[in-house]
């Protein structure tokens, strides 16, 4: 069982390796720190949102709308922007904004018994319509204190990048150094088990929505601030894939249960290693889309091969232990 893990732990990290190693042989562009930086500041925002989406997941909950949540929180926050509103208030207007979506998403989920597939591919196309009613055409050209935000730096490393790392950082110290990370868990495997050993199965992961959603509307004020223009329709349009795509390559379990924010680093890290090698080899954008389809559904069967391995071995452990014990 420990090699089975060994091998779901390093097998991504092993992949990263050689694709880099390959878009390396094809382009000198590619190995430089310019492009390293570039490739880190592209997936900085899908790192912020991958954070609480992963724990959601491995509490056994599922958000597909974090996409329509990024574009509306960052319509929201170009909207006030463009009749002057303060830069602090506008950016907090969008994480409002993702977070009330996130508390609709888990009120449905968990308090009415819905499912969280249903209800947030309901949010999905909801949330995308109501960024027409903000602003039916696009919004550019926003005060240089916020486009900062998303193309400043400090020490030479950009603002963005600094973000995504603090909250990895959290991430990292909530679901390995608190009790709650622990009930993350609890909540995948078992939530009948979890709900027995006295363990609230609401509050938490009702809560992870929220945080949730409060991610995406950040991530998509950032996204404005990045791009220094807010386009509806397309603003954040089909990242659900894309973040999806980063958290069960790092290993996460879509059922819940599994997954650590080691991986789901790495995850994003490959994607982006991925989209910029693509970029410089000049392959078409919808090829783009068709491979990182493909290293969605390789996510998918590579998570569900390695829960199979891991059942197997640990049925065989028992098997070798009974045996063991009735010699």
């Amino acid at each position: 069982m420990r090699r089975v893990r060994l091998l779901a732990d390093n097998a991504l990290l092993l992949a990263l390796g050689l694709l880099v190693l390959f878009f390396a042989s094809q382009n000198d562009r590619f190995v430089s720190f310019d492009n390293f930086r570039l490739v880190l500041l592209q997936v900085s925002i899908m790192g912020i949102v991958s954070v609480p989406l992963a724990l959601l997941l491995i509490s056994g909950g599922i958000d597909l709308s974090v996409g329509s949540i990024l574009g509306l929180g960052g319509m929201t926050s170009a909207s006030l922007l463009d009749i002057g509103t303060p830069v602090t208030v506008a950016v907090l207007a969008g994480i409002l904004a993702g977070s009330a979506v996130g508390v609709a998403n888990g009120a449905l989920s968990i308090f009415t018994g819905l499912s969280p597939i249903v209800v947030t591919l309901g949010a999905l196309a909801a949330v995308r319509g109501l960024t027409f009613y903000i602003s039916a055409v696009p919004i550019f050209g926003f005060p240089d204190s916020f486009t900062n935000l998303g193309s400043g730096r400090i020490l030479g490393v950009p603002i963005l990048v600094l973000i995504a790392a603090g909250v990895f950082l959290i991430g990292y110290l909530f679901l390995n150094r608190t009790p709650w990370g622990q009930h993350v868990y609890a909540f995948g495997v078992n939530p009948e088990a979890a709900r027995l050993a006295g363990i609230s199965t609401r509050v938490l992961p009702f809560m992870l929505y929220v945080a949730t959603g409060a991610a995406a509307g950040l991530g998509g004020s950032l996204l404005v601030a990045r791009l220094n223009s807010a386009t509806p329709g397309t603003l954040g349009l089909a990242f659900e894939i894309d973040v999806l795509t980063a958290i069960l390559l790092g290993g996460v379990a879509f059922g819940g249960g599994r997954g650590r924010l080691s991986g789901v680093l790495v995850g994003v890290v490959f994607l982006g290693v991925l989209s910029n090698g693509l970029v410089l080899l000049d392959v078409r954008s919808f090829t783009q889309t068709l491979l990182k389809g493909i290293a969605l559904v390789a996510a998918a069967g590579l998570a569900a091969l390695v829960g199979r391995l891991e059942t197997r071995a640990a049925l065989a452990a028992r098997s070798a232990a009974s045996v063991g014990d009735q010699d």
